[in-house]
């Protein structure tokens, strides 16, 4: 239990030499809704943890998880990784898949980095784009020190054209909601194999962040996942 003598720059580091990428972190509120520790006492810093773009992509591809044919691989991979720093830092692993109900991590999203929802539904970031996730969190008992937030705007509050709500093939991003069932036809369809190897046509036509967009492989990976999570 060694968090007291580490600094945000030092979790940070151990971090990213994982093969995660840090992605901010806050102080809770009591709204927040994070859960407090085994011992009842409160949850000072949540510290967050992720990919972006296809940095550490590579990572994930050369694990022991992503080559042995069994379920849920990523899901897998990021529990070995953040357990085991939630070990090293005395802090307590927390996870946005498994947990019922499911933690807000969208919501802690957006207290630990200038990311905001887009008309897609994924949360946006100024640099990132929308190719970026989350795959944990970090919580300690411990206040650190955090810097001033970043409180950029969304990129899509200056986007007159939004191309992401126009290139949809079938139309599943509509004010009404996301049409899943609409999406998971075109996948299935041979007109979806676009979508399906290449990544979501919409999300693909968001200019922001162009540069971490998915390569095919990581972007089939998520793809088919995401249809076989709704079979």
């Amino acid at each position: 239990m060694t968090t007291t003598a580490l600094s945000l720059a030092e979790i940070r580091h151990r971090i990213e030499k994982s093969g995660l990428a840090y992605r901010g972190a806050f102080h809770p509120e009591p709204s927040d809704s994070v859960p407090p520790m085994a011992d009842g006492a409160a949850t000072e810093t949540m510290v967050l943890l992720g990919l972006i773009g296809g940095g550490n992509w590579l990572a994930f591809a050369d694990s022991p998880e992503a080559r042995d044919g069994e379920r849920n691989p990523l899901d897998r991979w990021s529990r070995r990784l953040i357990d085991g720093l939630a070990s090293a830092l005395g802090a307590v692993a927390l996870y946005p898949f498994g947990a019922a109900p499911a933690f807000p991590f969208q919501r802690w999203a957006q207290k630990a980095e200038p990311v905001h929802p887009s008309p897609l539904g994924l949360l946006i970031h100024p640099d990132w784009g929308l190719w970026h996730s989350y795959r944990g969190a970090l919580a300690f008992r411990e206040r650190l020190a955090l810097p001033a937030p970043d409180r950029r705007p969304s990129p899509c509050a200056g986007c007159a054209d939004k191309p992401c709500l126009a290139t949809c093939p079938v139309e599943a991003f509509a004010p009404r909601g996301y049409d899943v069932a609409a999406c998971i036809r075109h996948l299935d369809a041979p007109a979806g194999r676009d979508c399906l190897d290449l990544g979501c046509r919409a999300r693909r036509a968001c200019p922001i962040g162009a540069a971490y967009r998915y390569k095919r492989a990581q972007a089939e990976f998520h793809m088919r996942a995401f249809r076989s999570a709704q079979r």
